[in-house]
């Protein structure tokens, strides 16, 4: 192949490889991606009917307090002054999320100074001395009442399991304020690109030496290009292997999709549901991302329900399970990876990791820093060191 580089895929980490090999490093780089689209899971696209806006795999919410991500994302967009809230159904009251002074005060009925709510809560957390599940690990934070109303139906059903035979690290903490304050993030920088995801991913794309190809499978050209070309793999780290060592555990999601004759169908963008008797885990409603978009229809809406369940071998993966056998197998595939000169694994898929878009920018930044461009610019030896640890 005529190009200096080889990505496979195209989301924000494999972007941000070929755009600064390109622009920094002067690579002809060839970015494979097997879907019809470029973007990965932050792919967005207007709903034909509405023209609004749409995140075809799920709500991206873009935030971070890396201040070499957010100056290096600027240069593709201008971003809106999005603060994301997050809301919760649960019998029939909705409250606010994350758990602050508001959902407290709201759910027991009664005003609470910050000093009386971190008592109230000490008090029933100290139910659980030695957590040794999900469960008495999430009692052992908020208390059994916060618990069995937010956390316990949601968890189940976004993880097809009984909460109780989850182990106790899948929820090492749960944030709690003692304010008013339901931002949900804590992140120093926020927002959504001002003219969408599908917008700023074409930028970074947009360089005379950055090819992609579009529908094109690694694994059909993998002769070819192993061994001949550097190669930075995004894909599913146990699929590269062949699955020799097992598959790695994931959740995926299914959305289903519904246009609404009416303005406003939620009153927000996100309202989750932790009703385990309701089927779906949040709504989400893509007019509430833009409200600066006045050209959205004022009588119809677009909303999105999702609903969580165990990835099968061609779903999309989402979430790593990480059970004590995948952490076995990732390991084995890990020391497989050491072994692979030449090929650089990253990302979500490529590292077993659920990465925020802006984690998966900083790693690739990291990745061009460190392997690229002593390899490109001093000869050094390209060795993977094995997959993100």
């Amino acid at each position: 192949m005529n190009v200096d580089l080889v990505v496979a895929g195209s989301g924000f980490f494999g972007l941000t490889v070929a755009e600064r090999c390109a622009a920094e490093l002067g690579l002809r780089v060839l970015v494979l991606e097997r879907r019809g689209h470029i973007g990965g899971n932050a792919y967005s696209e207007p709903e034909p009917e509405t023209g609004i806006e749409v995140h075809r795999y799920g709500a991206h919410l873009f935030h971070t307090s890396n201040e070499r991500v957010w100056e290096y994302a600027r240069r593709f967009t201008a971003f809106t002054g999005y603060r994301h809230q997050v809301y919760s159904t649960f019998k029939g009251r909705v409250y606010p999320m994350p758990i602050n002074l508001g959902t407290i005060c709201a759910y027991f009925g009664r005003v609470f100074s910050p000093d009386e709510a971190r008592a109230l809560i000490a008090e029933q957390a100290a139910e659980v001395s030695a957590p040794a599940n999900l469960e008495e690990k999430a009692i052992s934070l908020i208390g059994r009442p916060l618990y069995e109303a937010f956390i316990r139906g949601y968890t189940a059903k976004q993880w097809q399991t009984d909460p109780r035979e989850l182990p106790a690290e899948v929820i090492a903490r749960l944030p709690v304020r003692y304010t008013f304050d339901n931002r949900y993030f804590n992140d120093t920088y926020e927002g959504l690109p001002v003219d969408g995801y599908t917008a700023w991913l074409e930028r970074m794309a947009d360089h005379p030496r950055i090819e992609v190809r579009l529908n094109a499978d690694f694994f059909d050209v993998r002769d070819e290009v192993v061994g001949n070309v550097p190669v930075v793999f995004t894909g599913p780290l146990d699929r590269y292997f062949g699955y020799v060592h097992g598959e790695l555990g994931w959740r995926t999601l299914d959305f289903e999709t519904e246009v609404k004759e009416t303005g406003d169908f939620q009153g927000t963008a996100v309202m989750n549901y932790a009703d385990e008797d309701v089927p779906y885990t949040r709504i989400h409603e893509f007019r509430h991302f833009h409200p600066e978009r006045d050209w959205y229809p004022s009588d119809r809406t677009v909303i999105m329900r999702e609903y969580s369940r165990f990835a099968a071998r061609d779903d999309e993966p989402y979430y790593p399970i990480n059970t004590p056998a995948d952490r076995d197998r990732l390991l084995a595939y890990r020391r497989l990876a050491r072994g692979q000169d030449g090929v650089l694994f990253g990302g979500r898929l490529g590292t077993y990791k659920y990465l925020d878009m802006h984690m998966a920018i900083a790693g690739a930044l990291s990745m061009v820093d460190n392997k690229l461009r002593p390899h490109f610019t001093k000869g050094a030896r390209l060795v993977t060191g094995g997959v993100d640890e």
